[in-house]
Formats: structure tokens, C-alpha cells, sequence
């Protein structure tokens, strides 16, 4: 049996009525392409650097410090390809066992990735109670990056491995923590005894409508909710300035689990350096979210994405704002300047000053005149508010700076 055939399958006894054939048949399960980082010689990708999900080039639940090993060199403007798991049906209130875990949602073992697999069923720890949940690859160093520089990231293409995705509401977590799940909670929950976690998890199959893709939610008696997807990583940045365990729950300055749903395909990041190489890493892939996030999750989903790092060096090359301390966001349209902190109200706050800065810095106007544009033309949206620190981002509309001569216009549209 095909895996294409095999998806097929499954994903029709999973939705409970027929997918469409050529929805299914058109998705090829994105299975590893080598088990070792390196250059790829044949295939899509060809030429360029890859780097797999194993056991020696992820963390579960840390982000790499300054001192993590790199588990591939490579020189700045190279093109990687990172082939991610998603955490969601790996986990110990799922049993950490995605075969079984989806074969209860009608998906056969072929459909299954075989490095979700792999990690599973390997010794690499995990505490469910204190480690973040994210599979985390990396760290990718970029020749000649030192601290003081920056490493510029193109999200040149994003591809779903595999045609579902889960959302889960845990306990304790979420936007609504105390409140939902509404499941009881029982003691002594592990591995081998998920259900006793209470936590709630949704499956939804994804399908290709032409370019569009959709998620599918069974809402019973026949209903299914049928809504657009936008995939993003939701994990991206470069190793911190210490050599302490970074879990890879709160996002940072340098990037981690910002859960910018902005920065899809086509979009650049930028990120401060504060270690030799950069040391980038990616993982946690979102097939789409919501802003605020506000069950626990996302769609999430196992993604291969291709990246473009760049080094920015330090007094060498222009930077967008004239200097770049905390992770920038750019696409065709927006800059995303970001605002970070445990308090809503403080994080909102960061991301106004931030905005400010920014504007008066990249376009040289005045701090007041900047802050009554804010007021009158920028949305301020919620990243997240379930990642302990909680996440704000500015959508600064660059149309609105036509007149406006600047050498750092050199993002997504430049020419």
C-alpha cells in the first residue's frame, strides 16, 4: 500500500465521510530525506542544507544556550531545510506514542512520520510536568556571526508533512485555565496511563482546495467546520547569552516561542546575536492560529520548512530601525515590531515603545508624531497569552511611508 493511498484511507475513516480522492491523492507524506545534517544531492531541495529531527539534533522542551554543539555549520545567505515534529500526539498525556496515538484517529502506521516515531520511542527524556512540549531542532551555526550582529531569516517555503494536525486544551493552561478542560483530572496520570491527565485533544485532517489549504473540525451529526490555513513556525530564533537550561515555553528578545502568526511564507525575521555562530533553531509548526492562541495550542502540525539565513554583521550592514535588539518582523506589506512581558498590560506597553523606536530610528520622525500615528493607523495584536510571557505585535504598514527614503527597505518587496 502506497502512503499516499494509506492516507487516503485513514483520513476517511478518521473524518467519518470521504475526503476527496484527489485531495488525498495529492499529498505524499514527507518522510525524512537523510538521517544525517549535510548538503542534499537530489530531490526538490537539491543543493540545499538539511538538517532532520533525531535524536541528536533536537531538544524536547529547551531551546540550545550559547554553549549547545551545532549540529551543522554553514555560510551566511544558505538555504536550509529543517524537517520538524510537531509535539502534539507525541506527548505523555497522549500516550508518547503517535502510532497508537493516531491510529485511534483512523490514521494508518505509513501516514505516521517515521522520526515521530523514532524520538518516541527513543530514551531522550522528558518531564510532561517541567519541560516545555516542543521538539526543537538545531542548532544551525552561520559562519562568522558574533554577538552584536544579526542573523536576518526568509521564510522562503513552508510544507506540510503529513495531512493532520491536533489543537489541546491542558489543564492548568490556556486562557481560560481552572475553567477548561472540563475533564476531571485523576492521579498518578503518566504515559501509560494518558487519559488520567484530562487534558482534551482535537484531531482535524487538513485538505488542498487548488493553492488553499483548509482544516476540518467534526462537529457531529454530520457538520464538519472547514476554515483556512496559514502555516508559520511558531518556534524560530538563536541561542541566548547563557549556558543555563532555556525551556522552550516563554518567548525572548532572541526569538523562541514567539507564535507570530504573521510570519508565514514570504515574511523575514530578524533576531539579535548573542553567540558565537548565532546557533539558530526552529520547530514548533503551526498549520494555522488563532491570535491569543487561547485554548493551549495552535493547529499544529509537522512542517518542513525552508529557510534563507542571512548575517547581518555589526557596523558593516544596514539594519532595519538602525539597530536590532529584539526579534523584527517584516513582510511585503507590515513591519512587526514586538512587545514581550508575563503582564498583557506590560506587554502592550513594550510593544507601543518598541513601535516609537522603531519609527523614529528607520523613518526619522518624531517620538510624539510617531505615537499619534500609532494611535490612528497601526493594529496592535495579541500573539499569545498562554506562553507564560505573553506576546504582543504592531502590523506598521509600510504603504504608509511611500514618501519616505530608506536604505534598510530591503526585505520581502525590496528589488
Amino acid at each position: 500500500m502506497t502512503r499516499r493511498l494509506a492516507a487516503l484511507l485513514a483520513l476517511n475513516c478518521a473524518l467519518g465521510t470521504a475526503v476527496a480522492a484527489d485531495t488525498a491523492d495529492d499529498f505524499d507524506i514527507l518522510q525524512p530525506l537523510q538521517d544525517q545534517p549535510g548538503k542534499l544531492d537530489s530531490g526538490e531541495h537539491a543543493g540545499d542544507y538539511y538538517v532532520p529531527s533525531t535524536v541528536d539534533t533536537v531538544r524536547w522542551g529547551y531551546l540550545p544556550n550559547k554553549s549547545a554543539e551545532p549540529v551543522l555549520t554553514v555560510p551566511s545567505g544558505s538555504t536550509v531545510t529543517f524537517d520538524t515534529i510537531s509535539h502534539e500526539g507525541i506527548l505523555e498525556d497522549q500516550g508518547r506514542d503517535p502510532v497508537a496515538y493516531f491510529a485511534d484517529k483512523g490514521i494508518a502506521e505509513e501516514a505516521v512520520l517515521d522520526d515521530a516515531i523514532a524520538i518516541t520511542a527513543s530514551d531522550l527524556e522528558h518531564d510532561f510536568a517541567n519541560d516545555g512540549p516542543h521538539i526543537v531542532t538545531g542548532p544551525v551555526a552561520v559562519e562568522g556571526a558574533e554577538p552584536g550582529d544579526v542573523l536576518k531569516v526568509e521564510v522562503v517555503k513552508l510544507e506540510p508533512r503529513v495531512p493532520y494536525g491536533v489543537i489541546s486544551n491542558r489543564h492548568g493552561k490556556g486562557a481560560l485555565p481552572g475553567e477548561f478542560p472540563k475533564k476531571e483530572q485523576k492521579d498518578d496520570p503518566s504515559s501509560e496511563h494518558p487519559e488520567r491527565y484530562g487534558n482534551v485533544s482535537i484531531f482535524s485532517p487538513i485538505e488542498r482546495d487548488g493553492d488553499d489549504w483548509y482544516g476540518l473540525l467534526d462537529a457531529g451529526d454530520g457538520r464538519t467546520i472547514r476554515y483556512p490555513l496559514h502555516p508559520f513556525m511558531g518556534i524560530m530564533g538563536v541561542a541566548p547569552d547563557t549556558t543555563d537550561p532555556v525551556n522552550s515555553v516563554p518567548p525572548q528578545r532572541i526569538g523562541g516561542n514567539a507564535d507570530i502568526n504573521d510570519l508565514g511564507e514570504g515574511s523575514t525575521v530578524y533576531y539579535p546575536v548573542e553567540a558565537a555562530g548565532a546557533l539558530f533553531y526552529t520547530g514548533d509548526s503551526h498549520f494555522t492560529q488563532g491570535d491569543g492562541e487561547v485554548a493551549l495550542t495552535a493547529l499544529e502540525g509537522s512542517m518542513r520548512a525552508t529557510l534563507r539565513l542571512t548575517l547581518l554583521e555589526s557596523g558593516k550592514d544596514d539594519l532595519p530601525g538602525e539597530s536590532v535588539d529584539k526579534l523584527l518582523g517584516e513582510t511585503g506589506d507590515y513591519w512587526i515590531t514586538v512587545g514581550l512581558d508575563p503582564d498583557l498590560d506590560m506587554a502592550m506597553k513594550d510593544a507601543v515603545r518598541e513601535s516609537i523606536r522603531f519609527l523614529h530610528q528607520h523613518y526619522d520622525i518624531d517620538e510624539a508624531l510617531a505615537l499619534a500615528y500609532l494611535s490612528a493607523a497601526t493594529d496592535f495584536e495579541v500573539s499569545q497569552v498562554v506562553d507564560k510571557t505573553k506576546g504582543i505585535h504592531a502590523l506598521i504598514r509600510k504603504s504608509d511611508f511611500e514618501d519616505f527614503d530608506t536604505d534598510a527597505d530591503s526585505g520581502p518587496d525590496a528589488d
